[in-house]
């Protein structure tokens, strides 16, 4: 989906999942046309170069979470939702990361790839980043959705943000590949996105001890999704509203 659609569908789960119509989700997603996701404090003005967003097809959309702006190419993203008094969920906010990262760290063992978690959000591989997590807890419910890098192109990243001149240089840019990388570059080939939805899918599966049910979204979850995409995530306000 485009990002207006994937943050309303994140939000209207959450929602569902408060008032008692939704279980516990995970939810699996891709980005079409590529986006970038501003956190909920950030000003998309002073971090995002929105003409080169315009002139590449690029979205720009602000999250319900916080963090810093991330740009969603070749990625798969997830999003869980449950309750906060759920018994896996712990209370602190610092130990449920590390028990939702668990899922994404043991989804990708199922690949081949040896990950450990980073406090406060990052799963790393040889100390780079493979994947970026972001929460947030609204009515009574979690909320917590990231990335896990297939492949990353770094210059076109910086291309789209509003990089300082001085952050510019090629040894920056040398340095930002070298704390970052992807499923594609450590295993050294093209996994296919449905082998990692299926391993990613079997890990939420180990780590919390349950079997993940395939459905589609409700009646009630699209209307409250499209509510959302009409009403926050597609409007200037929302967006441009720091």
């Amino acid at each position: 989906n485009n990002a207006f659609v994937n943050m309303a569908i994140d939000n209207a789960l959450l929602v569902s999942n408060s008032e008692k119509k939704t279980p516990p989700t995970v939810r699996f997603y891709t980005w079409k046309p590529p986006a970038i996701s501003i956190g909920y404090f950030q000003s998309l003005e002073d971090e995002v170069d929105v003409e080169k967003c315009e002139e590449n097809k690029v979205d720009v959309v602000r999250r319900l979470t916080g963090g810093g702006a991330v740009f969603h190419e070749k990625e798969l993203t997830y999003s869980i939702v449950i309750p906060e008094s759920h018994p896996m969920i712990p209370e602190s906010i610092l130990s449920s990361y590390k028990k939702i990262c668990g899922a994404l760290i043991k989804g990708l063992r199922n690949l081949g790839i040896k990950s450990r978690y980073r406090p406060i959000n990052d799963i790393v591989v040889n100390n780079r980043k493979i994947s970026g997590n972001a929460q947030t807890r609204k009515k009574q419910t979690v909320l917590q959705h990231g990335t896990i890098l297939i492949d990353v192109n770094v210059e076109k990243m910086f291309s789209l943000l509003k990089i300082p001149a001085e952050k510019r240089s090629d040894k920056i840019i040398s340095e930002v590949k070298n704390s970052v990388t992807s499923i594609s570059q450590v295993l050294n080939k093209t996994v296919s996105l449905n082998d990692i939805q299926n391993a990613m899918k079997k890990g939420f599966e180990e780590e919390f001890n349950v079997k993940l049910i395939k459905e589609s979204l409700t009646d009630y979850e699209q209307k409250l999704a499209k509510k959302f995409e009409k009403e926050f995530f597609t409007l200037k306000e929302w967006n441009y509203k720091r």
